[in-house]
């Protein structure tokens, strides 16, 4: 099989089709990738006891806030070398690769003196119950020993994306996750580890993912080709990768705050809502990543139209995307609820905390479709170039909303239902805005405004 026959050509052709061919092989490995988290859930919530599977879930908020910010910064190395890419400047490429690459590995040291130092006073501040806080302060420490792993993966795996190939990503997924399996099932079965062999799977499968996909792109031809000894941090391509990844890290680091407090809710209800909360989440979050892969596309597509100039195209993607992201939402959210049984039973076989899980997965997955609209009209934005807009939309509608929620209509009424409807409100209501800035920019944007200029003197 020939290197190019992994690309997408995203510039011309039709549209659903190639969105569909580049977003599955992308929801099949971010489902993998979730797969690394979920088996430490279920190993734990069946061969640890519940105490373990509470203290695990509970971390995926802390893990997600703090390393949120850093891979917003992934984002911005996506939509730069796709628009390179798209231009056919290949230095720029170029810069951009070796830039990416040596932004994660500071990124990933960043992460690991952070994460230990804060592992314990975050999971005090958030009420973790005494009889949890002891095994997810262990899980996160070893967790964030293997962020430079992490990054490094994240970032790599974004610039096999903006060259329109998503498939080697999945097959390097496929053999971490294989690893992370029987690892957890040696370390927790047969040696008695519980949360600690968990987090040791998990960071040894990260590091074969990150070493396949870095070497993958030493083999890589053409401008996307990495060399070891040219890494360097271009202070142009830095400040491009920084305005779209900076607020779209910060964005994701503050979304993840909100649900900080969200969870910090979820603790007051104890630990048996809790373990049926992360068993929940966890399953909830396949059908959020599967969605992402069509944002990711909208991000991809847009940025190299953008880059090739071609305005016809950037709606088609938008309506493509829009259309397949409903499909998927509803199909799947629909799905964990008809089966939510079978798959909380995977995590647990204590009723009560089957039934908290359905709680949560009726309120939150049901409408979860909502959620990739909103994030879908928010990727052609990022794709256009702009960074700060959507970033304001997004922490206005959705985060700032969550916390006014969580002081007023769930202060009034503190049950699980009315914390969990909060998601779809704001999902309703940041759509909306953000679907008035895409109205908007197609008036202002200079991509917009040359096509119709182009199309008057036609």
């Amino acid at each position: 099989m020939s290197k190019d026959s992994y690309k997408i050509d995203m510039c011309n052709g039709p549209v659903l089709p190639k969105v569909i061919a580049f977003s599955l092989p992308l929801m099949l490995s971010s489902c993998l990738q979730l797969l690394f988290n979920a088996a430490d859930v279920i190993v734990v919530g069946r061969f640890a006891g519940s105490s373990s599977l509470a203290a695990v879930g509970s971390t995926t908020t802390i893990i997600n806030l703090l390393t949120n910010l850093f891979i917003g910064f992934s984002i911005g190395a996506n939509v730069n070398v796709a628009r390179t890419i798209g231009n056919q400047d290949e230095q720029g490429t170029q810069d951009n690769v070796h830039t990416a690459v040596s932004v994660s590995l500071i990124s990933g040291i960043a992460l690991v003196i952070i994460g230990v130092l804060t592992a314990r006073p975050f999971l005090t501040w958030m009420g973790t119950p005494d009889d949890v806080i002891g095994k997810a302060t262990l899980y996160l420490t070893i967790i964030f020993i293997g962020m430079p792993s992490n990054m490094a993966y994240n970032f790599g795996s974004s610039i096999l994306r903006a060259m329109g190939d998503t498939k080697r990503p999945l097959y390097f997924l496929s053999a971490a996750g294989v690893l992370n399996i029987i690892l957890n099932l040696i370390f927790v079965i047969l040696f008695r580890m519980d949360v600690a062999g968990v987090a040791l799977a998990t960071i040894l499968s990260e590091t074969l993912s990150a070493v396949l996909i870095l070497g993958c792109l030493c083999k890589t031809k053409g401008s996307c080709h990495l060399n070891i000894r040219k890494l360097y941090i271009h202070p142009t391509q830095l400040k491009r990768m920084l305005r779209i990844g900076l607020p779209a890290g910060i964005q994701a680091a503050l979304f993840s705050f909100s649900n900080v407090l969200i969870q910090s809710s979820i603790n007051s209800f104890g630990s048996v809502v809790m373990a049926g909360s992360s068993a929940a989440a966890s399953i909830e979050n396949f059908v959020y990543i599967s969605m992402n892969a069509v944002h990711q596309a909208m991000v991809s597509f847009v940025s190299q139209n953008n880059g090739a100039g071609k305005a016809e195209r950037i709606n088609k993607i938008l309506f493509s995307c829009l259309f397949l992201v409903t499909i998927v939402g509803i199909v799947m959210g629909g799905g964990v609820n008809l089966l939510s049984v079978p798959l909380l039973s995977i995590y647990s076989s204590d009723p009560a905390v089957i039934a908290a899980g359905q709680t949560r997965l009726f309120w939150i997955s049901a409408p979860y479709f909502l959620c990739g609209v909103m994030e879908v009209i928010m990727g052609v934005m990022r794709g256009l170039g702009y960074a700060i807009t959507p970033m304001l939309v997004a922490l206005s509608g959705a985060c700032l909303f969550r916390i006014i929620w969580l002081q007023t209509v769930f202060a009034w009424h503190p049950t699980q239902e009315v914390l969990y409807l909060s998601y779809a409100t704001s999902w309703i209501l940041t759509s909306f805005i953000h679907l008035m800035t895409y109205l908007y920019a197609r008036r202002h944007h200079p991509l917009f405004v040359q096509n119709n200029h182009s199309r008057q003197l036609k």
